[in-house]
């Protein structure tokens, strides 16, 4: 009988376990060293490994001969623990046995010695599906079970779960998988079953699982059924109900030409091809919202002025759980364009904005109207990020930062890093937001690397993307501790950076030593662009002219 792929490569040890090094990584400790818990908790997205490394280190911990954390498989309780006789690693489907009579029998029976192993292990799926009354019951034996009881509680929920129960186990919190991570572990499986696919693919499906490594294997399966030969990117789009990039760009440019007719038409044409509407419009907002990304990250221009099209990602945001419970998908698809249409018609008054396809110089401000362009004469302050004239001093903010890293490393704590690891998560929330989007995104592209009670290291792969950051910084720390409830300070360092430092920090600490904590400098990093000169003003006129002729009237209030 054909096995289906994300069961035949389902890890069966921590090192086959893919983008959870961390939790991985303690839980191997905790066998070396022997610091069982009698309680574990483990929450995050479904198909990330939970159940999965639940049933590892359960079999690990009963090993007779475990090596750096990890199962021998080869000792009596390592082939009893994987045959399907095994009684000592119970699994219980919460969905299906919430009631408080199931968990009265489980207390009843955790008192029973183990029939093989050394541990009882009692992995709990989906518990937060159970009632309030089988908590209860759960309670008491959770806060004392015997010696010989390990439980594992596993869920996609936890802000189900009563605090008591939480308080009362060890808390791993499993994140989504990187696009990376995924599309390598699907290269392994594709080479394996000598599956012929373009890497593209790949990615494209690590994308639609969306951090679910299960999900992504599952669709590759599902491709190579629908597949006769190799696998495709238009397999890809065709079995997912999605439209290819030129047909997602084209919808695109229709929407914000105000197209109204062709729009409509487009979706009618989907819906009569069997396209999956919802699917289109996730499209189209992984489209925006890369743009809009490189926009505000990489100077690209943009199909249409920035608030239009943050304006349109918020309404999908918004609208996308509503379109799918609709009992008429297509046409609430086609009424939510229609209206997003006719507002954005009136707001402009019938015209559409000239700025579209037309990218603008950094330096200059204008606004486009009929044939005429302003010049803001009294910018905010947000215009003069923009248009600064007078640059950060990028040695001495860098130097700072570093000073800022050795403080932070003197005084990191562990608690700490696993903390701000979970808040970063939180900023994926953040990332449609209209006014705070590009700050959500800027610290989602770095990697937590320390923290103590007062500050943090985040690191990045190109020092152009801090350097992007130092203009406005305090908006940025200001932001990030807002959302995290934090009063925190941030250091952005590269990667080569944090490395430097790490390999220093290792060479002192094995000396005895540890960094010397210094006074951090006194520097003016946002408030240099305060003023904007006359000559400033005559530089951006100038600008201006060059950059739209004589048809420019330059308006000084």
């Amino acid at each position: 009988m054909y096995q289906a792929l994300y069961r035949k490569y389902r890890p069966l040890e921590f090192e086959d376990v893919v983008g959870q090094n961390v939790i991985v990584n303690t839980l191997k400790n905790a066998v070396v060293y022997n610091h069982i818990s009698h309680a574990y908790l483990f929450s995050g997205p479904r198909g990330t490994g939970k159940t999965t490394i639940a049933k590892i280190f359960a079999r690990a911990v009963n090993c007779l001969d475990s090596k750096d954390g990890l199962a021998c498989g080869k000792c009596k309780n390592c082939q009893y623990s994987f045959s399907k006789e095994c009684m000592d690693i119970i699994e219980i489907d919460a969905a299906s046995n919430n009631g408080v009579d199931e968990i009265r029998e489980l207390r009843n029976n955790v008192n029973i010695l183990p029939s093989e192993l050394k541990y009882k292990v009692y992995i709990i799926d989906e518990v937060h599906m159970l009632s309030i009354g089988a908590f209860n019951a759960l309670l008491k034996t959770i806060e004392e079970p015997p010696s010989h009881v390990i439980f594992v509680l596993a869920t996609t929920d936890p802000q189900k779960i009563p605090a008591t129960i939480i308080s009362r186990c060890q808390w791993y919190t499993f994140k989504k998988i990187s696009n990376n991570d995924i599309v390598k572990r699907l290269r392994q499986i594709v080479d394996n079953e000598e599956i012929t696919v373009d890497n593209t693919v790949l990615e494209k499906i690590a994308e639609a699982s969306d951090g679910g490594l299960r999900d992504a294997i599952g669709l590759l399966d599902k491709l190579r059924a629908y597949s006769t030969g190799a696998i495709s990117l238009d397999d890809f789009y065709e079995i997912n109900g999605q439209v290819n990039d030129i047909e997602l760009d084209e919808l695109q440019k229709m929407i914000f030409s105000n197209n109204v007719k062709e729009v409509l038409f487009k979706v009618e044409k989907y819906y009569q091809d069997g396209k999956n509407l919802v699917q289109v419009l996730k499209q189209l907002m992984l489209l925006i919202k890369d743009e809009l990304f490189d926009y505000y990250v990489n100077d690209k221009s943009l199909i249409a002025d920035e608030d239009v099209m943050v304006d349109f990602l918020n309404l999908l945001n918004n609208e996308i759980v509503n379109i799918k419970k609709a009992d008429d998908v297509k046409l609430s698809v086609q009424i939510t364009l229609l209206h997003y249409i006719d507002a954005n018609i009136k707001k402009s008054n019938g015209k559409i904005s000239e700025t579209i396809n037309k990218p603008l110089d950094n330096k200059t401000i204008v606004k486009v109207q009929k044939e005429e362009v302003s010049v803001v004469s009294n910018p905010t302050i947000e215009e003069k990020n923009v248009f600064s004239h007078e640059k950060v001093d990028f040695s001495k903010v860098k130097e700072l930062m570093l000073i800022r890293a050795r403080n932070t490393m003197i005084e990191a704590l562990k608690t700490e890093l696993t903390k701000e690891q979970n808040n970063l998560n939180v900023f994926n929330d953040y990332t449609f937001d209209q006014n705070n989007g590009y700050l959500a995104c800027e610290l989602l592209d770095g990697t937590v690397r320390a923290a103590s009670n007062s500050s943090i290291i985040l690191s990045y792969d190109y020092e152009s993307m801090i350097e992007k950051m130092y203009n406005h910084i305090d908006k940025l720390i200001e932001f990030y501790n807002k959302i995290s409830n934090n009063n925190k300070i941030i250091a952005l360092i590269t990667n080569e950076e944090w490395n430097n430092l790490k390999n220093e920090y290792m060479v002192l600490r094995k000396e005895g030593r540890q960094f010397s904590y210094q006074e951090e400098p006194v520097l003016n990093i946002n408030n240099n662009n305060d003023k904007i000169t006359d000559e400033d003003n005559n530089d951006i006129i100038k600008e201006a002219k060059d950059l739209f002729g004589d048809i420019v009237e330059i308006k000084e209030d």
